[in-house]
């Protein structure tokens, strides 16, 4: 009891010097956001009504009347009508300039049918130079609701985008982004026989003549982007970066308009890590990017110096990680497994990267003290990942608390869950991930595998282990709300499909993994992920109360208002 009343006494004279106003006018608040309801994630005050802000900081939180004492001449009052606020959306996994280009290229996360996607090209092609590459990314064969006449494993055959494009090579990724369809001219670009053989890592789709039907899987893809880099080499440096500019403000507009104040990028090379550097010490980033470092070992082992950067820009741009990967994903056959596919039998996945490169690679992240992430989809992928960080941990037993990430971490042997915990692993993983494979998933897998393993939230929060959400856009919507809903609900929202929903998050649960939890992904939980005095003023106002709204109110909210660093970057 005297313990209880001690820490009660403690919390109230925090709580109290929190809210209370200095005598010098430079400590007045420049903004006051009030009438609200905020939810702060801290545990010690988890809703309050207004928040005081000074120099891109939290200043107090609390009561309206408490936060106004922060109240001066010059600052600035906003009323936000009673609705939801909370910690800006942390996008803890995705593909910053990806996500751009997609805004730019052919997006065909939408196309319902393969007759929709060569309409689109056909469309390109009449406004295209002759030789130009029409790109694209977003398809799915397990997606559309009409099937093409002829396919290979679900896979139409290339003679139709052919027709409507002889002059122009296509390049159309996966929605995935680990297989790409291409029509002829892109293989005739690309030297390709019935001779060529697959690569290691990677399977050129044949019909049963042994005839290319236009489709490349994993380190397949290599064949036809290595004609397409032949092909941008040509262009001027001046116009690839006038264009990779454009699809960073287009990516910063979309998240922001979504309420995403941070971007956890997965994997950039030096040049761009370069750029986003300098836009961040010039002021020029609306929102934070923390970004994972992805070449090769050969290409890394000498060139990491000054690595980690981290908060470069007033926290506006990080760098301390890694990325490389060992398998593809599982619509594109590409998962590792344990046990051969349902429907491809005999095939366990790819092998995409071989493991003594990421050895090698998680070795240079120990060494340079930076965090290793690594893509594991297959339940086969992400045993092998942990065997290779539980080998450096023992290897180096003075490091510690290192949160190294498995990325994805899509299916799992229900042995290995435990292990997240016992490594300190943290589970990467994005909820709309879930929905969207949820069709196909049994036909890969079978209702075992899939009960147990598939998207095993529950079982893992159970166990202790942080998950950090996103939506790995632009293989989705970087949409945080829809994501949000697949977390908690584990239904399709276009058809009501429920996926194993025992193994759904609850509300408090989501919307940490999508704050707090990213934050901590990142080593960034004492800057920001909460709203809390001295953290970041990242804030995001949404027109329902995620907590508290129906589950079909999830998928109406709207973002209002989107605030970095005290500013007002989105309003409806």
């Amino acid at each position: 009891m005297r313990y209880s009343i001690l820490c009660w006494a403690l919390w109230f004279g925090l709580a109290l010097q929190s809210c209370q106003p200095a005598e010098d006018s430079a400590q007045q608040a420049d903004t006051i956001l009030y009438n609200g309801d905020f939810y702060t994630l801290d545990s010690l005050q988890p809703r309050v009504e207004a928040l005081a802000i000074s120099d891109g900081r939290i200043q107090a939180v609390g009561s309206e009347q408490e936060v106004m004492a922060w109240k001066g001449d010059s600052t600035a009052l906003v009323d936000l009508e009673g609705h939801f606020a909370m910690p800006g959306f942390i996008e803890g996994h995705g593909h910053f300039s990806g996500l751009g280009y997609s805004l730019i290229r052919l997006n065909f996360l939408n196309a319902k049918s393969w007759a929709e996607i060569v309409q689109m090209v056909a469309d390109a092609a009449e406004k295209a130079e002759p030789g130009t590459w029409i790109l694209g990314r977003g398809w799915h064969q397990e997606k559309w609701t009409t099937a093409p006449e002829r396919t290979v494993l679900g896979y139409p055959f290339h003679d139709e985008l052919s027709a409507v494009s002889p002059d122009n090579p296509v390049m159309l990724r996966h929605a995935s982004g680990h297989s790409l369809f291409a029509n002829a001219k892109a293989m005739e670009l690309a030297g390709l026989s019935v001779e060529t053989p697959d690569p290691s890592g990677g399977e050129i789709v044949r019909d049963s003549r042994g005839k290319a039907i236009g489709v490349f899987e994993e380190r397949a893809m290599n064949l036809i982007t290595q004609a397409y880099d032949e092909y941008a080499a040509g262009l001027s440096e001046e116009a690839k970066a006038k264009e990779w500019y454009r699809a960073i403000e287009l990516a910063e507009e979309e998240c922001l308009k979504k309420g995403i104040t941070s971007f956890q990028d997965a994997g950039s090379k030096f040049y761009e890590l370069r750029r986003y550097e300098q836009m961040a010490k010039d002021g020029e980033l609306d929102l934070r990017l923390w970004a994972m470092v992805r070449h090769s070992y050969d290409r890394m082992k000498d060139s990491l110096d000054g690595y980690p950067k981290i908060d470069v820009g007033n926290h506006f741009f990080t760098s301390r990680a890694i990325k490389s990967e060992v398998d593809g994903a599982l619509g594109a056959f590409g998962a590792w497994l344990l046990r051969a596919y349902n429907d491809k039998k005999g095939f366990t996945g790819q092998n995409t990267t071989p493991i003594p490169e990421v050895k090698n690679i998680a070795k240079l992240a120990m060494d340079n003290g930076m965090q290793m992430c690594v893509h594991a989809i297959g339940d086969r992928a992400n045993r092998v990942v942990l065997n290779i960080y539980e080998e450096q941990f023992k290897n180096n037993p003075e490091q510690e608390n290192l949160r190294w990430r498995i990325e994805h971490a899509q299916h799992l042997d229900t042995a290995d869950i435990p292990r997240f915990r016992e490594l300190g692993v943290i589970a990467s993983m994005q909820g709309i991930h879930c929905t969207s494979d949820a069709p196909f998933v049994e036909k890969r897998l079978g209702k075992q595998r899939s009960r147990l393993g598939a998207y095993p939230w529950r079982s893992l929060l159970d166990n202790g282990v942080i998950i950090a959400n996103g939506t790995d856009a632009p293989v989705e919507d970087v949409d945080p709300l829809a994501c949000f809903y697949a977390s908690v609900t584990r239904k399709r929202a276009d058809s009501g499909f429920e996926f194993f929903p025992e193994q759904r998050m609850t509300r408090e649960e989501a919307v940490y993994s999508y704050t707090l939890g990213n934050a901590y992904a990142g080593f960034e939980e004492d800057f920001k992920g909460s709203l809390e005095v001295g953290k970041a003023a990242d804030i995001v106002v949404l027109s329902h109360d995620l907590l508290t709204c129906t589950d079909e109110e999830i998928l109406e909210a709207r973002v209002l208002r989107t605030m970095v660093d005290g500013e007002m970057k989105y309003v409806l």
